[in-house]
């Protein structure tokens, strides 16, 4: 277990791209790491799904978004419409 975190030093005398240099550098390390952590397998596993995959998710996602916009709109107006109607003929307002 580590208590102290190492200190990061700046050098203040390095060129523009020898900054550059470092940062690409350094995210081209993390790019080759990633295939070895915990969500390695899988990334490897993943592929690009066929035409027909993408247009069935594409379905119900949109039958989803539907639905649940029809939902809410139904809410919508029994908030607006129904709840004044039913305060009125109970004389609540």
């Amino acid at each position: 277990m580590k208590i102290f975190k190492k200190e990061k030093t700046v050098d203040t005398n390095k060129t523009l791209m020898e900054k550059a240099w470092e940062i690409q550098n350094k995210i081209e390390a993390r790019r080759e790491r990633i295939g070895k952590g915990k969500y390695g397998r899988v990334l490897k596993m993943a592929r690009k799904p066929t035409n027909e995959e993408y247009w069935k998710t594409a379905k119900i996602t949109g039958a989803g978004m539907l639905l649940i916009g029809g939902i809410g709109f139904v809410i919508f107006l029994i908030v607006t419409q129904v709840v004044p109607w039913i305060a009125k003929v109970l004389g609540l307002t």
